[in-house]
């Protein structure tokens, strides 16, 4: 495949997404679908129009339908963008509904199994892993593979979605995986989910101008689960030929929200709530109590993220034991860093008043 696809996917995803935002900002303020800041919420300015996301999904589908028309040979595409399509519409109109009338999270859970269904049947499947010291092969069995890629692919887009608590957090965090995971697939020889990648990236590059602090458009449930679904995607597309440490990549990259999430639940069982009860103990409220602002905590998770990024990289020049050890290290320096940033911490803390300015729609 040569460069002029993924050029021509990039360079359309990114303007039209960048155009399409001030539109879709204007559909959302007429139907009713903006943000209505509650006690908690960091953000603290009413009607900040959501559903961000269609900006960022319609410059992803131009991205990668011109991408095609214009291609002088047949990319290899099919089964990925009809994945992408209808897993992807499903959780924008299930994100839209839930920006607009807060759908339960059992429905919205529903909805997620779906789309990852949708995703096995067209070939997005996680069937073997290969050991990084003897490079034997472990292929799983049907059932088995069908466990493990929904769990991959519902947890991953939960992480995104419960990510999205300040400004600009879930897009640019997202956009720094994407780079990463779209790096991999070309280094692999992947061609399909380098073009998705690419045009990933465009897409969100489009829409972040919007939705960084202090945004004038907020990504919503709607751009939330869509994010969090395609990078899941984009994570099984690299898997196919790589080992079992590369897998790490999305985990190393999510480190955050997945302990986040894991420590909520551990927080609210101690305390004997419901685990879905929203409080103001989440990570990103502790690192704006830390930072002092949005813009500054938004830039912190981006650099951890990249770093993330980076190390998980370095694991695809790796092999045998010397994958394992670095990993160990890894491991142990992201653990003592979370802890030295207090996020280990199950105590409960001041519930300060929200600030006043910009924050994206709070999750539990």
């Amino acid at each position: 495949m040569t460069v002029v696809p993924l050029l021509l996917a990039f360079v359309v995803a990114l303007a039209v997404a960048a155009v399409a935002s001030p539109g879709v900002a204007r559909l959302a303020v007429a139907m009713g679908v903006v943000d209505r800041p509650t006690t908690r919420s960091v953000n603290q300015r009413p009607n900040v129009p959501l559903l961000g996301g269609l900006s960022v999904a319609i410059g992803l589908f131009m991205g990668l339908s011109i991408a095609l028309l214009a291609s002088k040979s047949p990319l290899p595409l099919q089964g990925h963008l009809d994945a992408v399509f209808l897993g992807g519409v499903l959780l924008l109109a299930l994100g839209a509904l839930d920006d607009r009338w807060s759908l339960k999270p059992r429905f919205k859970l529903l909805g997620q199994f779906a789309a990852a269904v949708i995703a096995i049947l067209y070939g997005f499947r996680i069937e073997k892993v290969t050991d990084p010291v003897s490079f034997a092969v472990f292929v799983f069995p049907e059932w088995l593979v069908w466990i493990v890629t929904t769990l991959w692919i519902v947890g991953l887009t939960n992480a995104i979605n419960l990510m999205d608590g300040l400004d600009g957090c879930a897009a640019g965090v997202g956009l720094i995986i994407s780079i990463t995971l779209t790096y991999i697939c070309w280094t692999m020889g992947l061609p399909a989910g380098a073009i998705m990648g690419v045009a990933f990236v465009g897409a969100l590059l489009g829409f972040l101008p919007y939705n960084f602090p202090p945004a004038r458009m907020f990504l919503g449930d709607t751009g939330a689960l869509f994010i969090g679904y395609v990078l899941a995607l984009l994570s099984l597309e690299g898997f196919r030929k790589v080992t079992v440490l590369t897998f790490v990549v999305p985990l190393l990259a999510l480190a955050v929200p997945i302990l986040d999430t894991g420590l909520s639940i551990v927080r609210r069982v101690r305390r004997r709530r419901h685990i879905f009860s929203p409080d103001r103990e989440h990570m990103h409220h502790r690192l704006l109590e830390a930072a002092g602002s949005q813009r500054s905590a938004v830039l912190s998770i981006y650099f951890l993220t990249g770093c993330f990024c980076v190390i998980a990289v370095s694991f695809t020049r790796l092999q045998g034991y010397a994958a394992i050890v670095f990993l160990g290290a890894v491991a142990v320096l992201t653990i003592r860093l979370l802890r030295n940033l207090g996020f280990f911490d199950l105590s409960p803390v001041g519930a300060a008043p929200a600030r006043p300015g910009s924050g994206e729609r709070e999750k539990s």
